[in-house]
This record gives C-alpha cells, sequence and structure tokens, in this order.
C-alpha cells in the first residue's frame, strides 16, 4: 500500500497559510468566493484478500456521497449543504460546522474488482469493501 500520510494539523494549516500570501493575494472577497475542497479521513485495512475503507463523512446524506474506481485508484466525493432558513431578525455570531465539498483520492496497491465493491453508508461514516482483481494464472504456449 502507498501514498497514506500521516495527518499534521500543524503543517497541513502553516501549508494553508503560505498558500494564501504567495498563490494569491489574500482578501475577504477571495476568501469567500473560493470553493474549498477539503480532505475526507478515512482508513485503511487489509483482510482475506480485500481492501476495507473507512471515510468519515459527517453530516453527508447517502444520495450526495460519489464512489468511483479506476483500476487500482479510488475516488471519493460528497458535498454537504447548509439547509438553514434565516429567520428575521437573526444574526449568526459563530459558526464552526464546515458546508461544501469533501473528497479523497488514492491509489491501492493492486487492481481492484468493481463488479464485486460493497459500499455501505452509516452514522456518517462510509465503509467500502473492495476486493482485489483475481490475476489470471500465466499460461503456457506450446510452440510447434
Amino acid at each position: 500500500m502507498r501514498n497514506i500520510t500521516r495527518f499534521d494539523p500543524v503543517t497541513d494549516m502553516f501549508d494553508d497559510l503560505l498558500k494564501g500570501f504567495f498563490v494569491r493575494p489574500v482578501t475577504a472577497a477571495n476568501l469567500e468566493s473560493q470553493e474549498q475542497v477539503r480532505r475526507a479521513r478515512i482508513d485503511v485495512l487489509e483482510q482475506n484478500g480485500e481492501f476495507k475503507v473507512l471515510a468519515e463523512l459527517p453530516g453527508v446524506k447517502k444520495e450526495d456521497i460519489k464512489v468511483q474506481i479506476d483500476g487500482d485508484q479510488v475516488s471519493i466525493s460528497a458535498e454537504t449543504r447548509v439547509e438553514r432558513e434565516a429567520k428575521d431578525g437573526e444574526r449568526v455570531l459563530h459558526s464552526e460546522r464546515y458546508y461544501g465539498k469533501v473528497a479523497r483520492t488514492f491509489t491501492l496497491g493492486a487492481e481492484l474488482d468493481d463488479a464485486r465493491v460493497v459500499a455501505k453508508f452509516e452514522n456518517g461514516v462510509l465503509e467500502l469493501t473492495l476486493p482485489r482483481k483475481q490475476s489470471v494464472a500465466a499460461k503456457q504456449i506450446t510452440i510447434q
């Protein structure tokens, strides 16, 4: 298995800060207008010739989740939307809840059998069972 990195909130925050200063000017208008995509947090396990992926997608509806498999690459994306009505005279003082897109793409070390993939979503956790594609044994060719 490859391409799995350890989560480091300080480094991620510092990288995001530097991206803001050196890649584009940081202004309130830019921060509000840009659509940010966050990385979904995942666990990947291997057991009995198949991979099991657990992805945290809190606040997401099952209908808003998309999973794509291409060979040994897995892509998970989802979107949460604000479903709140602003009441007359109400103003938001503080909000930490995230609304927007969440995505993650990673590569596993083996071809996956996309016909036998099983996906379950319960309590904000997506569970994917990804069986490996059965390799065809090498065929001996007789020379005439």
